[in-house]
């Protein structure tokens, strides 16, 4: 049976001192509801002396129902100079009704004489009594050794003692603490390996990511016999980060065989990732590994063409184990494999040795050399592909479009755009007014396709991004355009480039609605414009 590892979630304290992350109490208990779904053992909700919101997280969490997580406060160990029963913040980790505790205090002399400004002695006082005074009110108590590895480094006989306080007081665990980051991960194994040797209660770590080495560092600790591990999800945490829980897991488990959680549960690991960066408002990173949109993505034509005789030529796991997939790119480096490959992706019957794949590489490359950047914009590439096997359908035609941007003195600045188009062989001509010229083009175009195709009400522009490619040239530079587009339920990309952004953003904008046309062909059947052409390729 495999080796047990305890995982402790601090995304929700250490967390949020990321500069960027704040979570509302109902943030806080959506994730927690997840966490305990994935199987984490312990979630720190908040320090509940240090703000009404980690009291008022801990009230609400009383109303939650847990499977499996427990729900731990955070604090620090009693002031100098007072006794713990009458210390402040000891007291509120009590009123917040969490049944465990991490209490941090200080284990490297210098944060003892020049932060806390108190006696090396005092110091091993303070801990001892803090998590005496706490288990004797019956909470679970896990000692957080703040700087240990720096204090550990400079005077290792005093780093210990503040252990032996912890352990002799009756903590459930310590945990050695990384906290500026910059411990290497040879030192780290000798430190927790040296400091197993001298205690009996379990070992925890804690790593800061300031030399990008929180993961490893973690692993480290846990070959060297810690068996609780704290982290963050997405790495989230203050200055660089925390050790991050989504990589942590697949690694101990997947990796060096530690249970950490239900195996069933670890296909779950991209969808939590990205469900506490969207509660958290960010973007998630697509090279983020394990489960960014990147990482098992394939570019080159040779890892593709290798890929696709054994996926794990270029991959060191399965994709699916974690949630993630498998993508191929198409662009200037792509071979045959690549449009093979995205060709059997979107059902297209696409014979390798036929003449027809290096043609469309080849166009692919001459485009990417203009500007063009099929990876970017995957549906612009599909229409692509689908044009060049004879199968993409000619929904409307463009015969000419007019853009009038009008400003007179103060008055508000005005843009009106007239189209004239081409559909199922009848002649529209329609004008429409937006915020802007892309704004107004696809006003007039929406206003011109409704009556034969009224499904484009569905969708709309989500996202309008423009990259000067050429920035010597100044105001005649090329430019790209890249559009996302929804109907709510599914988002694709789009792409135009043209030395004129009204053009660029023209053509991404109508590739966007002939994609969305394209993938709702059955939805079309009952428009007044169905019966089409295929365009010539």
């Amino acid at each position: 049976m495999a080796e047990r590892v305890y995982l402790y979630d601090t995304t929700l304290r250490d967390g949020t001192q990321g500069e960027g992350i704040s979570l509302s109490v109902e943030d806080k208990l959506k994730i927690v509801r997840k966490l305990d779904e994935l199987g984490i053992d312990y979630i720190e909700g908040g320090w509940p002396g240090s703000n009404p919101k980690d009291m008022a997280f801990f009230e609400a969490v009383k109303n939650v129902n847990l499977s499996h997580a427990k729900i731990t406060a955070f604090g620090s160990t009693r002031r100098p100079g007072i006794a713990a029963a009458d210390d402040a913040n000891l007291k509120k980790i009590l009123e917040s009704g969490a049944q465990t505790v991490a209490i941090f205090g200080k284990t490297w002399d210098f944060h003892v004489t020049e932060a806390l400004q108190t006696t090396l002695d005092e110091n091993l006082f303070m801990i001892s009594e803090s998590v005496q005074f706490l288990k004797g009110n019956g909470l679970e108590v896990i000692f957080d050794a703040e700087h240990f590895f720096d204090g550990f480094k400079r005077n290792p006989d005093y780093a210990l003692k503040t252990l032996q306080a912890a352990a002799a007081a009756g903590a459930d665990c310590v945990t050695l603490c990384d906290t500026n980051g910059g411990s290497l991960p040879h030192e780290i194994e000798a430190i927790v390996r040296e400091v197993a040797s001298h205690l009996l209660v379990p070992i925890g770590i804690h790593c800061h990511n300031d030399g990008e080495l929180a993961v490893a560092n973690t692993l480290a600790a846990v070959r060297a016999g810690a068996r609780h591990v704290q982290g963050t999800i997405n790495g989230y945490g203050e200055r660089c980060g925390n050790a991050n829980l989504i990589s942590v897991i697949p690694n101990l488990q997947l990796k060096l065989g530690y249970d950490c959680i239900p195996e069933e549960h670890l296909n779950t690991l991209t969808s939590i990732s990205n469900y506490v960066h969207e509660v958290a408002n960010q973007v998630p990173p697509s090279h983020q590994p394990f489960v960014g949109k990147s990482a098992f993505a394939h570019k080159g034509g040779i890892h593709v063409s290798a890929v696709l005789k054994h996926p794990e030529t270029y991959e060191h796991i399965p994709p699916e184990s974690v949630g993630n997939r498998r993508r191929v790119l198409v662009s200037e480096l792509s071979g045959q494999s690549n449009v093979l490959y995205k060709a059997k992706e979107w059902n297209y019957d696409f014979d390798k040795h036929r003449n027809r794949s290096r043609e469309i590489i080849n166009t692919i490359k001459e485009k990417e050399h203009q500007g063009y950047q099929y990876e970017a914009a995957e549906a612009s590439l599909e229409l692509l592909v689908k044009q060049a096997v004879g199968e993409l359908k000619d929904y409307f035609t463009l015969d000419h479009f007019k853009v009038f941007v009008e400003k007179t003195g103060s008055e508000t600045l005005t843009t009106e755009a007239v189209i004239k188009l081409l559909v199922n062989g009848q002649v529209v001509h329609t004008a429409a007014e937006g915020n802007g010229p892309v704004n107004a083009l696809d006003h007039a175009l929406r206003k011109a396709l409704e009556e034969f195709f009224p499904i484009i009400k569905n969708m709309y522009l989500s996202d309008y991004k423009v990259r000067v490619l050429d920035e010597a040239d100044a105001t005649a530079s090329k430019v790209r355009v890249l559009i996302e587009s929804s109907d709510g339920k599914e988002k694709w990309s789009t792409i135009g480039v043209s030395t004129n952004i009204i053009e660029a953003s023209w053509y991404a904008l109508i590739d966007s609605v002939r994609y969305y046309f394209m993938k709702h062909e059955d939805a079309l059947k009952d428009c007044p414009a169905y019966q089409l052409h295929t365009v010539k390729s």
